[in-house]
């Protein structure tokens, strides 16, 4: 637990500081821990980037040290998440709130779809206190201290956690009108996943946003947040996709999980720094 006690003790110092400070302090230790990412690493995201944007070797590498450096302001940014509550509204604007809250609202749960780009741990703040039943789906970490953290200062900002692993308590929060907050972006390997068209070449995809919504019949919402800079972001909810409900699950599935990509992809393009370049994403196609 010492590791939890150490971020316990960096957020109250993030707290004190200026918001300005901790930004420059992300980004500049953001540039620093850049130049010590594996060389296999860097070169596979900038082989990413360039396949999937076709833009030139130098653009590729931008883009792809851009992806890595925002960790280090995001970072800071949720460690002064107890400085920020109840305040997200003054950092966080909307694009498209009205919708989502309106289907919220009807109490038959809903799915939102949403990526590993921008600062995803404060959508989920701003739309927790935006009045959005949100739960942010995860893997359990395998340090106890950073999961305790991380649940610790999830529900700081309104949210509740829960593990994708617990399929049954998923489905129980879905009847209990709660959203789901999954981040659908990551090879998850092929026993569960679905290998669709992405980018132009096959690309394995999680199934859980489409297979979730079309079981309970309610809508996915993609949802992403973009950095505006001096502190600001959008949050940007875009139009809700519907999971045909056909005799063919299978079939259905697919064609949900297709929908969801394409917006996605479309996301990615228009803000390709803001995407984790550096996962490897086409690892379970390649081997």
């Amino acid at each position: 637990m010492l590791l939890y006690y150490f971020e316990k003790f960096l957020s109250f110092l993030c707290c004190l500081l200026p918001a300005s400070f901790c930004e420059w302090t992300g980004r500049t230790l953001g540039k620093i821990t850049w130049l010590f990412v594996p060389a296999k690493r860097r070169n596979m995201a900038i082989r990413n980037v360039m396949a999937c944007l076709g833009v030139s070797h130098a653009e590729a590498e931008r883009i792809a040290k851009a992806s890595w450096v925002r960790f280090g302001p995001m970072l800071f940014e949720v460690m002064r998440f107890p400085k920020l509550r109840g305040h997200l509204s003054e950092h966080v604007e909307f694009e498209g709130l009205d919708t989502l809250k309106a289907f919220a609202a009807e109490g038959r749960g809903l799915v939102m779809a949403t990526s590993h780009c921008g600062n995803w741990e404060l959508l989920g703040g701003a739309l927790a206190e935006a009045g959005v039943p949100i739960v942010g789906v995860g893997m359990r970490q395998k340090e106890s201290g950073s999961d305790r953290f991380i649940t610790e200062y999830r529900r700081l900002v309104g949210m509740r956690t829960a593990y994708k692993n617990d399929v049954r308590e998923l489905f129980s929060l879905l009847r209990d009108g709660w959203g789901l907050g999954l981040l659908m972006d990551q090879d998850i390997g092929r026993r569960d996943g679905v290998v669709i068209d992405w980018f132009g070449q096959p690309t394995n995809f999680v199934q859980g946003p489409a297979t979730f919504a079309r079981h309970q019949d309610i809508p996915i919402f993609p949802v992403y947040i973009t950095y505006l800079g001096n502190g600001r972001h959008k949050a940007i909810i875009r139009e809700p996709i519907f999971v045909p409900r056909t005799r063919d699950k299978k079939a259905d599935v697919l064609e949900g999980t297709k929908a969801i990509a394409k917006v996605l992809e479309d996301h990615i393009r228009a803000y390709p720094k803001e995407w984790f370049w550096l996962h490897d994403r086409w690892k379970s196609v390649r081997n």
